[in-house]
């Protein structure tokens, strides 16, 4: 199961540097995620499939980590505003995130407060089934009109 590791570093390049290269040596593919620093401090927050393996490499390399789980969903790229509602909801349900991201494939990954999971998934399933409902309409929406069953197409050659 995918899942956030956060892994605060010694310094921003070359920390970031010994992370990609201590997951990469366990075999742990870096699925999204990013670096930030803040007051100085560097701070890595990526999603990987095998969080457990991943700890355990940058352990061994002398770099802290922590296992945040997360909550995904998908954002409509082409409409403006989608981030801003999505983190509306999150928000009036109350989560308090560690980071968001994206991941490699264009899903939106939430990093909640472990006490917020339940809410932010609960957020992301509900944005997703509306997301589902939404396209299903403008598929139906968009669907080709059958011709008018009593009307029959002209046979009439074209005046010129």
């Amino acid at each position: 199961m995918l899942g956030d590791i956060e892994v605060g570093l010694p310094s921003a390049t070359e920390g970031l540097a010994a992370l990609a290269s201590a997951t990469g040596r366990a075999g742990v593919s870096l699925e999204g995620g990013g670096m930030s620093v803040v007051d100085g401090v560097p701070l890595a927050h990526f999603l990987v499939d095998d969080a457990a393996a991943a700890c355990a490499a940058l352990s061994a390399a002398g770099l802290g980590c922590r296992v945040n789980e997360v909550a995904m969903l998908h954002l409509a790229q082409d409409v403006p505003g989608q981030l801003a509602a999505c983190l509306a909801a999150v928000a009036g349900a109350g989560v308090t995130l560690r980071a968001q991201y994206s991941d490699h494939a264009g899903a939106l990954v939430l990093v909640p407060e472990p006490e917020h999971l339940h809410a932010a998934r609960e957020v992301a399933r509900r944005w997703e089934q509306e997301r589902a409902g939404a396209a299903a309409r403008s598929t139906v929406s968009r669907a080709p009109r059958p011709a008018h069953p009593t009307r029959r197409r002209s046979r009439r050659a074209p005046l010129v």
